[in-house]
């Protein structure tokens, strides 16, 4: 049971060494396109929704 446990760990350590973590301009830019794309769908979706709004007021009317 304790050799299963250290080969699981060596497993680990070894994958670890293979992780790359984005570099600063990798992230800001990566943070920027988040960012913008929150944007243009929040102002998208409440366009949408003030329209669907009108036209039930409309109709209801």
């Amino acid at each position: 049971m304790l050799e299963k446990i250290k080969e699981f760990l060596k497993e680990v350590r070894g994958e670890i060494k293979k992780i790359t973590f984005p570099t600063r301009e990798e992230t800001i830019s990566s943070s920027v396109v988040v960012v913008v794309v929150v944007i243009v769908v929040s102002v998208f979706l409440s366009g949408v929704d003030l329209g669907l709004t009108k036209i039930i007021k409309y109709v209801v009317k």
